[in-house]
């Protein structure tokens, strides 16, 4: 399936130029998928399954600013951070990634599509949620394909600045993740989350969505390996 037929199915707004783009970063994944193992999706599925879904927000006006700045957490192949940043030119996209080969890749795929608003900083998200400078800096944090939510919202929470919000990409609704997702969201200084469903590819998907009404507790996140290792949960 073409991108642009993929982005009509689901009533994403697109334009030429950044069809274009993303076409050619399609075919940089494709060719260095072979060598560096960044998605198991087969190529004819990553139109839908990849670059629909990581432009599924634009389908829900209000969803992504317009402008300010960004963190994709955990950007891997570049999924979501890399088509946002194509067809949100106002907004300044940070590609945070642990994995040095991934972060080479990442600045490959921005100098390929000649991105203007996207860097890529190689560190962990534990890491980034204590640097000074990345610290409650950003109007909009993502995450997809990463972690259970609690564990995301300890990722993201630190660097989303009060006011700003965080969008999760997951899979069918979850009762016991978004009761933990809440949970963890209260203590780091989100307010109540709202869901946006949708099907793609015959699964059902999940955007969960929090807005940053306080600032997050220092402790917060925790040292390397201990969200996900003791997530945030109810007692």
């Amino acid at each position: 399936m073409e991108i642009r037929e993929a982005l009509d199915r689901y009533r994403i707004p697109w334009d030429p130029e950044g069809i274009e783009r993303l076409e050619a970063y399609r075919r940089f994944l494709k060719e260095k998928n072979a060598v560096m193992d960044l998605t198991s999706v087969p190529d004819g599925e990553t139109a839908e399954r990849h670059f629909a879904d990581s432009l599924m927000p634009l389908a829900y006006p209000g969803t992504i600013p317009r402008e300010g700045r960004a963190a994709d957490v955990g950007s891997g192949a570049g999924f979501p951070g890399l088509p946002l940043a194509v067809f949100c030119p106002g907004v300044r996209f940070c590609l945070i990634e642990a994995q040095e080969k991934r972060c080479a890749f990442l600045r490959d795929c921005i100098s390929l599509m000649d991105l203007k608003n996207a860097e890529v900083i190689h560190v962990r998200a534990e890491d980034a949620g204590r640097r000074e400078a990345l610290r409650e800096s950003f109007d909009l944090t993502v995450a997809r394909a990463v972690a259970p939510l609690n564990v995301l919202c300890e990722y993201l929470a630190p660097l989303t600045k009060i006011g700003g919000k965080c969008v999760c990409w997951k899979g069918a609704p979850d009762m016991e993740e978004r009761r933990d997702g809440d949970h963890a969201a209260n203590m780091l200084g989100f307010g109540a989350g709202e869901t946006l469903s949708f099907r793609e590819a015959d699964a059902e998907r999940t955007l969960y969505i929090y807005r940053k009404l306080s600032t997050t507790p220092e402790k917060y996140p925790r040292r390397n390996g201990i969200p996900s290792k003791r997530p945030l949960r109810e007692e």
